[in-house]
C-alpha cells in the first residue's frame, strides 16, 4: 500500500535543489542566484577554506570576501586571516599560493578558525540581500574539516545541510549540539585492525569564543543511492533526518559503486543494473520528503519525480556551466562549444578518484585535463584517509600521492594506478590552480550525463544563466516531453 506523503511538509521545501558541486563550482554567486529565484541554492563547503585564501591572494576581486569577513562574529580571526593572506592587487601569477596546513585528526585552533570563517563567508554571501533559502553540501568522506565547516555555515544561518559520499549517521546529533554551541565529536574512520580503540574528531565552539544565543538548526538531507540506507538513517541516526536526495549513477562527480560485484563495460566503465535502482515505494513509506538526482535535468523529469511522490529534483550539471557557476569562463566555453558540436563525452572512471568511488570525467578533444604525466604532489590533502601503522599510531595517506610515499605508509601499490589528484585539479577548474615549476596544475572537469541537455537550455545562445535553467525546468510546455536520460524509478 502506498503511504501518502505529508503535503504540508513537502510544500515548505523547494521543488528544485541546485546541486552542491565542489570544489567551488557551486559558489556563492550561483547559490545566491538560485535562491533568489525561489529554489534551494547550495554552496559547496568542500575545500572552501583553500578557495577563500586563494581568492584573497588574488586580490579579492570585487571585495566580496572582505565584505563578508567584516560580518564574521569573531573579528580577530578575520583580521588575522586578512593579514596573512590578502594581497592588494593580487599575487604575481607565477608565484605559488600560500598553503594552509593539511587537516589531521587534531589541528590547532587557528586552522579550525580558517575553516569556520570560510564556510561562514560562502553562506553569508549566498544569503546576502534576499530572504531565499540556502544550503551547504559537504562530503562525509572528507571527515576531518566537517564539524568546523558545519559550525561556520550555521553561524551564517544556513537553511539546509546536504551530505553524501558515505553514511552521515552522526551528523544530525552534531547539528543539534552545534546549534547550542556545544562540543561534539565524530568517530574517525581509520584503516587498520577493527579491534583497535576508536578515535574521534572533537570540536568545541567555545574553544574559539563565548557565543550568545542558540543558532538555527538547519534541515538535514543525506544523499543516498539505496532505499536501505535511507531507512537506516531515518531510524538509527543520532538525531532528526529531514529528507533525502536519491542520487542515481548518471549524476556528476562521485557515484556510488554498483551494488554487488563490479563489472566493467568495453570502455572500462562500471555497469549498473536493477540492484542499483532505488525503490521509490519504499522511499514513500518513510514519509519524509525526497528529491531525485541524476538524469533529472528536464521539466518532464521534474514532473515525473513529483508524480512518483518526490518533492522535486536536485540538478547539478545544468547549473555547472551557467554564467553564475564557479567554473572558469574558458572551461565553460570549451565544454558548451563541445556540446553543440557533439564532441563531449562523459566517462565514468572507476580509477580516477583516490576514494575508490567511480568518478565522472568530461572529455572534450583538445581541452587539457590531468593525466599520468602530472608529477604527483599531495599538498591539499582533503581526501587523505587515516590509517594505523605497525605501532598503532595514526597516519594519513592518499592513493593519489607519490607512489613511494603511499607504499611506505602501508598502501597497496595497485591502489595508486590511474588515480588523479582531485583536490588540485578541482581547484584548477574554478581558476585557482597551484603554480608549480612545471606550470599550473591541470584541470579535471566533472559532469553528469545530463550534459546533452545543455543545448536545449542554451537555445542557440553561446551562454546561459541560472534563471534560464529554472525556466527550462519549470516549463509547462516541456513537462510532457519525455526526458532523454530519465532517472530510474520503480
Amino acid at each position: 500500500m502506498t503511504i501518502p506523503i505529508d503535503r504540508e511538509d513537502v510544500a515548505r521545501h523547494p521543488a528544485i535543489i541546485q546541486g552542491g558541486m565542489g570544489i567551488g563550482v557551486s559558489s556563492w554567486t550561483l547559490a545566491r542566484a538560485v535562491s533568489q529565484l525561489g529554489q534551494l541554492g547550495v554552496v559547496s563547503g568542500t575545500a572552501v577554506d583553500t578557495i577563500l585564501v586563494r581568492r584573497l591572494q588574488d586580490g579579492d576581486v570585487g571585495g566580496h570576501m572582505r565584505r563578508a569577513m567584516e560580518q564574521f562574529p569573531i573579528s580577530e580571526v578575520s583580521q588575522r586571516v586578512l593579514r596573512h593572506f590578502h594581497v592588494s592587487g593580487g599575487r604575481d601569477r607565477n608565484t605559488p599560493y600560500k598553503m594552509l596546513p593539511m587537516y589531521r585528526q587534531v589541528v590547532g585552533l587557528a586552522r579550525e578558525e580558517v575553516t569556520i570563517l570560510a564556510n561562514f563567508v560562502e553562506v553569508w554571501l549566498a544569503k546576502d540581500g534576499h530572504d531565499g533559502v540556502v544550503g551547504i553540501n559537504l562530503l562525509t568522506k572528507v571527515q576531518m574539516p566537517n564539524l568546523a565547516s558545519l559550525y561556520g555555515a550555521m553561524l551564517a544561518n544556513v537553511d539546509y545541510v546536504l551530505m553524501g559520499a558515505g553514511i552521515p549517521r552522526e551528523i544530525p546529533g552534531a547539528l543539534d549540539a552545534l546549534a547550542k554551541h556545544q562540543a561534539t565529536r565524530l568517530k574517525l574512520d581509520i584503516d587498520g585492525p577493527a579491534e583497535a580503540a576508536p578515535a574521534y574528531l572533537d570540536f568545541d565552539p567555545q574553544a574559539h569564543w563565548m557565543p550568545l544565543g542558540e543558532l538555527k538548526r538547519p534541515f538535514f538531507l543525506p544523499i543516498i543511492s539505496a532505499n536501505s540506507l535511507a531507512a537506516t538513517l531515518a531510524r538509527k541516526a543520532n538525531g532528526r533526518v529531514d529528507g533525502f536526495i536519491v542520487e542515481g549513477p548518471t549524476a556528476g562527480g562521485h557515484n556510488a559503486p554498483p551494488r554487488g560485484e563490479t563489472r566493467l563495460n568495453g570502455s572500462g566503465e562500471p555497469i549498473y543494473g536493477e540492484r542499483d535502482v532505488v525503490d521509490l515505494e519504499k522511499m514513500r513509506e518513510l514519509r519524509l520528503p525526497f528529491w531525485l538526482a541524476g538524469g533529472t535535468g528536464s521539466a518532464h523529469a521534474l514532473r515525473s519525480a513529483q508524480l512518483a511522490g518526490a518533492t522535486g529534483v536536485q540538478i547539478g550539471t545544468l547549473f555547472a556551466f551557467c554564467n553564475e557557476s564557479g567554473l572558469t569562463p574558458e572551461f565553460k566555453r570549451e565544454v558548451l562549444a563541445g556540446v553543440l558540436a557533439g564532441r563531449v563525452r562523459i566517462r565514468t572512471d572507476p580509477r580516477a578518484s583516490p576514494t575508490g568511488y567511480p568518478f565522472k570525467v568530461v572529455e572534450v578533444e583538445g581541452m587539457p585535463r590531468q593525466d599520468d604525466h602530472r608529477e604527483r604532489v599531495c599538498d591539499l590533502g582533503y581526501l587523505r584517509v587515516a590509517y594505523r601503522n605497525g605501532e598503532g599510531k595514526v597516519g594519513y595517506r592518499c592513493a593519489a600521492e607519490p607512489v613511494d610515499q603511499f607504499v611506505a605508509k602501508g598502501g597497496d601499490i595497485a591502489e595508486t594506478i590511474g588515480r588523479r589528484c582531485l583536490c588540485n585539479s578541482l581547484a584548477a577548474n574554478v581558476g585557482f590552480p597551484q603554480h608549480r615549476d612545471q606550470g599550473d596544475e591541470p584541470p579535471l572537469i566533472t559532469s553528469g550525463d545530463d550534459v546533452a541537455a545543455l543545448a536545449s537550455v542554451m537555445r542557440g545562445r553561446a551562454t546561459y544563466s541560472a534563471a534560464d535553467v529554472i525556466e527550462f525546468l519549470l516549463s509547462r510546455e516541456l513537462a510532457d516531453v519525455p526526458a532523454g536520460n530519465g532517472h530510474a524509478v520503480s
